[in-house]
């Protein structure tokens, strides 16, 4: 399957590049640690060569020994594996549903550095994410360009012309999905082109198009407003990079239309999946923006930085983004995070991996319902902006899978097709 693929080939690359970097560095931290500084970092290295010699010869997935925070919740949930009534017992890394080893790797890299003081804050995919957001430099100029274009005459449009703008930013927000490391584990997989050229051309490859629906919801609870009430809309990141620039201006586009007057962005804790978004990330990428020498990308971040400053853009983590467990179990496992996003109009999920979370990372048929998949998942309206990338798709129409398999048998993992999938709630 290509979980094995991914598990045997991919996630061994990932780790190896890992070592790699911590070798690289390795003089960084002996001028700001000394002889500590290279102490742990060979302490690292011998606990991130075991683990990956455990992965390649399909040992047992282990209980966490580390007394960080979510250690408990973790083991936990290897309890849970291991007694499921059809598992095979005892978990290991080739036997065991793909979702949960692979999120069990990035927390296990995350350990060997945790453990390890003083390089303990150290992020081993840093390098990747600005390398990322460099290489997609023209790109990022292009998009912050255009935006800035369009605010000038933002005031004139028509609904109709609202609705397009809004229309070609969530289809940039879904494309820029493409920038995933860990999916290339870690191989350039930067936006080099303007984002906004081929969007016509891709709009077959967008097998559920619900880009209506969230211009109504949206629509509607902008009439419905009242002075207590403010439009709130909540965005689950994915990638730093190129990516997370064009969810902010996605972000930036609803408040200045005024179909949102806050946004709430929700990142990871910890370093997760190669390339997806920490606080270290967002904030870096907001002052990068405002100290470029190009006059839109830093008007662009200086604004966002008094997006952040007036309190209507909020970055949020919590420890649940980086755990096993798909989303309908956030209100048994973290009842605060799930009241938390009840408060929302609209949750927008973005990428794969929140999709596999939000359908359960199941071999669904395709023509099952999303609202079914998502299993009492239902916080409030929620859409997912995703380009494939693992085998996972529901909610297509009766037979539509089947015709696009006869015709690219690749498709649900190539990155080629996405999905803006859209669920009302209860």
């Amino acid at each position: 399957s290509f979980a094995y693929f991914t598990i045997k080939d991919r996630l061994p690359q990932i780790l190896t590049r890992v070592i790699d970097t911590l070798h690289r560095h390795k003089n960084e931290f002996f001028e700001e640690h000394g002889e500590k500084g290279v102490e742990a970092e060979k302490r690292a290295i011998s606990f991130l060569s075991k683990l990956r010699n455990e992965l390649q010869t399909d040992k047992p997935v282990t209980p966490l020994e580390d007394e960080l925070p979510d250690a408990a919740l973790w083991n936990q949930y290897l309890d849970y594996q291991r007694n499921l009534p059809n598992g095979n017992g005892e978990p290991s890394w080739f036997q065991s549903p793909w979702l949960y080893v692979e999120c069990y790797m990035y927390r296990r890299i995350h350990a060997a550095l945790a453990q390890n003081p003083p390089i303990d804050n150290f992020d081993v995919f840093k390098e990747g994410k600005a390398q990322n957001f460099f290489e997609s430099q023209e790109a990022i100029i292009a998009l912050c360009t255009y935006f800035q274009e369009l605010l000038k005459n933002i005031k004139d449009l028509d609904e109709k012309q609202l609705q397009e703008e809004l229309f070609k930013l969530l289809q940039v927000s879904l494309w820029g999905n493409k920038c995933d490391l860990s999916f290339s584990a870690g191989e350039d997989s930067s936006q080099k082109s303007s984002p906004l050229q081929s969007l016509e051309n891709m709009i077959p490859y967008i097998l559920v198009n619900d880009m209506e629906k969230i211009w109504s919801l949206l629509g509607n609870a902008k009439k419905n407003r009242t002075e207590r009430s403010n439009v709130r809309v909540d965005i689950i990141l994915d990638n730093a990079g190129f990516e997370l620039v064009s969810d902010l201006v996605l972000a930036d586009f609803l408040l200045l239309s005024k179909l949102a007057d806050e946004v709430y962005f929700h990142g990871k804790s910890i370093p997760w999946y190669v390339s997806d978004t920490t606080k270290h990330d967002f904030n870096w990428t907001v002052k990068q923006l405002g100290s470029a020498n190009h006059m839109w990308m830093s008007r662009c971040g200086i604004n966002w930085e008094g997006n952040l400053k007036k309190g209507v853009w909020v970055f949020r983590d919590h420890m649940f983004w980086t755990l096993p467990h798909d989303f309908s179990s956030m209100s048994e496992v973290a009842p605060d995070l799930y009241a938390e996003l009840q408060k929302s109009n609209l949750l927008l999920f973005k990428g794969d991996l929140n999709y596999r979370k939000l359908t359960g990372d199941r071999k669904w048929e395709c023509s099952v319902p999303f609202h079914q998949a998502l299993s009492k998942f239902h916080p409030a309206p929620l859409c997912s902006l995703r380009t494939l990338k693992s085998d996972t798709q529901v909610g297509l129409k009766p037979g539509q899978g089947e015709q696009i398999q006869a015709s690219d048998p690749e498709w649900m993992v190539s990155g080629k097709y996405g999905v803006v999938q859209f669920d009302a709630g209860l």
